[in-house]
């Protein structure tokens, strides 16, 4: 039986190559396809049978695609360090004593947390990936799974590759194609040159993506120099990372102009993580010579530990703000181009960008409403000379203002609500797992010799 329902907001940000703005407007989607555009009354009498859902005062925008993220549950436990002593204090501990359930409950809280703002597809890195892949099931959302993977004897407490092909193997198009596994390793460092070697073949052998985190901060230069006698994209393409379908980055923030002009060539993606790359100083991406030189720039909130929110919309006002600082141009990281991260640049990062990112004909359904009837859209102008919707939209909504969210057609938050869970719950099950978690943790760290002090000064 075909699923029909029509959309009938204000407005609706179609993020098409001409950047329109529509009125008066319906969309028509139809197993989970957008398969007309056109005036609501045309198309509701051509289709009779759609569930209409009237949105006023709402326009209509794509699903936004969070391109770099990790589930978890230590929001603001882990603060004030450089990105280096962060994992090694908080990070790598926790994930020696974490549990697969609790990496299934923080994956639930996490893409709840991301639906009712707005997010329809998370690329995650995390652990435990079955937990991540049910939760997304359930909850409706699009994922790719990249399995934090350490292969590499000093590196032993995370997933393996073995973990990592078996997800390829079991969950691949899963969820009606919602459900994306790629090949991870949590940086090239983590591992040794068999397992880079195996993630590369692994990548290919699967025909899909491989993902890490590099360039995050300044000292790996010094390190990738003394390891291959090269800056960090040149290494990794001497090593083959580059040589896979889809290849993404994540951070990328101390590339040169070389580095930049070799990842354009060879097709490779970046996400780029403002407030993140703030919060643990990590330095400013030089994210306007990446897209001038035609990179694939997708827009991440990173974790819930080094953001503390998963709010798209605050992300996006992040990265036009911290844009205009790095060059100390104000006319730098425009509205649009910002937009065009959050949704059409994170498509073509992650190889869906013929799929996702742009309200129109032959593309998924995956669409939120903003209310814009709030101060925060106030005054609202989509045309003329004073036009600020765009502006609005990422210097002033936050994720809260969204109150529906669809993915694949399928309604998965109305009225600001989830659809398929339970709020409360998701809330009251992480919060009845993190004592242990915490009390594991400690007790590990009891146990190391530290004579300068990092883990307990």
């Amino acid at each position: 039986m075909t699923t029909q329902r029509l959309l009938v907001p204000d407005l609706i940000v179609t993020m098409d190559d001409d950047l329109t703005i529509l009125s008066g407007t319906a969309v028509l989607v139809e197993n989970g396809m957008i398969t007309a555009l056109g005036d609501p009354d045309d198309l509701a009498a051509a289709h009779p049978g759609a569930e209409r859902v009237d949105l006023p005062d709402r326009l209509l925008m794509p699903g936004l695609i969070n391109a770099h993220h990790h589930s978890g549950m230590l929001r603001g436990t882990a603060e004030h360090l450089p990105v280096w002593e962060w994992l090694r204090l908080h990070i790598d501990p926790m994930h020696r004593v974490l549990r697969p359930e609790e990496a299934e409950a923080a994956a639930w809280l996490c893409y709840a947390e991301g639906l009712l703002a707005g997010t329809t597809t998370v690329v995650d890195m995390w652990r435990y990936m079955d937990g991540a892949a049910r939760a997304a099931s359930t909850l409706g959302n699009r994922v790719v799974t990249v399995n934090y993977v350490g292969e590499h004897p000093d590196f032993d407490y995370f997933d393996t590759l073995d973990d990592n092909e078996r997800m390829l193997r079991e969950w691949t198009g899963a969820a009606g194609g919602r459900i994306m596994p790629w090949v991870g390793l949590e940086h090239p460092f983590y591992a040794d040159a068999a397992g880079q070697k195996r993630a590369i073949a692994m990548a290919k052998d699967y025909d899909t993506g491989l993902y890490t985190h590099c360039s995050e901060s300044e000292v790996e230069l010094a390190d990738f120099q003394s390891r291959y006698s090269a800056r960090p994209m040149f290494a990794l393409e001497k090593l083959g990372f580059f040589d896979v379908p889809r290849a993404l980055i994540a951070h990328a923030v101390w590339l040169d102009q070389s580095e930049i002009d070799l990842i354009a060539e060879r097709g490779v993606g970046v996400s780029h993580n403002p407030v993140s790359n703030m919060k643990l100083a990590s330095g400013m991406a030089p994210v306007a010579d990446m897209i001038a030189a035609g990179v694939n720039v997708g827009l991440g909130t990173d974790g819930e530990k080094e953001n503390n929110n998963l709010d798209m919309f605050e992300e996006m006002k992040v990265a036009s703000l911290l844009g205009k600082l790095r060059t100390m141009d104000a006319a730098a990281m425009d509205s649009w181009e910002v937009l065009r991260m959050a949704t059409r640049g994170g498509a073509a990062a992650i190889g869906r960008g013929d799929e996702l990112g742009a309200v129109a004909v032959g593309r998924a359904a995956d669409l939120v409403a903003v209310r814009t009837d709030t101060p925060r859209m106030t005054p609202l102008l989509p045309d003329g000379s004073y036009a600020n919707l765009h502006h609005n939209l990422v210097h002033a909504v936050r994720g809260s203002d969204v109150d529906l969210t669809m993915v694949a057609g399928e309604i998965v938050v109305r009225d600001g609500r989830l659809v398929n869970a339970d709020l409360p719950e998701l809330i009251e099950r992480v919060r009845s797992l993190v004592p242990d978690l915490f009390d594991r943790r400690s007790a590990w760290l009891a146990t190391q010799q530290d004579p300068a002090g990092l883990f307990h000064g």
